[in-house]
């Protein structure tokens, strides 16, 4: 006999506050299990596949590994170095780009000129800003992160960690699901199925289109002769994820940037303006509908909820979890929704009666 309905909220209740109370006191403890997790859980697709092409599961494994630690090794070696010198750089050149603005915006409109109007001080105040507080930021980022994200952690324990849930990916997920409740795992199973479809859609699809975009967007950048073209590619593609903003964001900084660089060149500002246009198209014609699809039941406001809300009471962790809890929670949403509309609470009383004859 199954147990009544309050007593499964009871006992899915209990379970969801353990959850919350171990990422609220273990946040920091979990967080190279919860990273080794979402890389094992992004890379088994691609171990499943080398399976079938028959490799076994612990060449596979030992494979992707490799790969992956050298691609890690060339991005620290190669491109982060250069990302944070370009980052630092721009943090520099604030306040002599605001004074370029003012200087630019005082031709044109004389009126503007006066050493005590609003804007002029306010350009003046922004970019002296910028650079006191831009270096302070990256350096908080860097050093709590440190705090947080040790370098053994990311050597040693991310790694190993990732490489045996990989390994382990398939039984693990037998296993878990020979402890459902019989009575509700079929139904179990296709919510989970769901929220599969909707992480792997979203989650790998999207980190690829964002991947690949900020490479596009550096390279383009870079080959126009864009100075911090690199943080600008990488920034536009990492925020890509949410429709249009990457694009816009990226834009807008690239051609400001391309103002100054530029001025009295108008193709070499086109040229930059071109690149994003070209990201567009690219993103809107070929990437997000091969990669991420029409609909994957993940709206961005949603999302960016998620990560605020899990950011802010869990911190680092919370973030990392907020993608597959909003995942979760949409799909439950939506499982609710239908079986609402199949009530008699929807319905109503006659839906299920005959009409009496006559």
């Amino acid at each position: 006999m199954a147990l009544p309905v309050r007593e499964q909220a009871k006992y899915w209740s209990i379970a969801t506050a353990v959850f919350m109370l171990a990422l609220w006191y273990l946040g920091d403890v979990m967080l190279p299990f919860v990273v080794g997790g979402a890389i094992a859980y992004g890379l088994d697709p691609l171990a499943d596949r080398l399976e079938r092409m028959g490799a076994s599961r612990v060449l596979a494994t030992t494979v992707i590994s490799l790969f992956a630690v050298l691609v890690f090794i060339l991005m620290a070696v190669l491109i982060v170095p250069m990302i944070v010198s370009q980052a630092a750089g721009l943090f520099e050149s604030a306040p002599d780009l605001f004074a370029r603005l003012r200087d630019f915006l005082s031709e044109r409109f004389p009126d503007l000129g006066d050493a005590n109007s609003t804007l002029r001080q306010s350009l003046a105040s922004i970019g002296a800003t910028i650079q006191e507080r831009g270096g302070a930021f990256a350096q908080s980022i860097f050093t709590s992160a440190l705090g947080v994200i040790n370098a053994v952690v990311f050597v040693v324990v991310v790694p190993v960690v990732a490489f045996y849930l990989l390994l382990d990916w398939d039984n693990m997920v037998a296993k878990i699901d020979s402890f459902l409740p019989r009575d509700h795992a079929p139904k179990i199973r296709k919510i989970a199925s769901e929220i599969d479809k909707t992480l792997a859609s979203f989650v790998r699809g999207q980190l690829t289109v964002c991947a690949i975009l900020g490479v596009f967007y550096a390279v383009g950048l870079m080959l126009v002769g864009l100075q911090f073209g690199l943080v600008v590619g990488f920034i536009a593609g990492l925020i890509s994820f949410i429709p249009y903003i990457g694009a816009v964001i990226g834009g807008v900084l690239a051609v400001g940037l391309a103002l100054f660089q530029f001025w009295g060149a108008p193709v070499m500002i086109g040229a930059v303006a071109a690149v994003f246009i070209a990201g567009q198209f690219l993103e809107g014609n070929i990437l997000t509908p091969k990669l991420v699809g029409e609909s994957v039941g993940l709206h961005p406001v949603w999302l960016m909820f998620a990560l605020s809300v899990f950011g802010s009471l869990f911190g680092f962790v919370g973030m990392l979890v907020a993608v597959p809890v909003a995942a979760s929670i949409g799909v439950v949403t939506r499982f609710g929704t239908e079986q609402y509309r199949m009530s008699r609470l929807y319905k109503g009383l006659d839906s299920d009666q005959e009409p009496d004859a006559e």
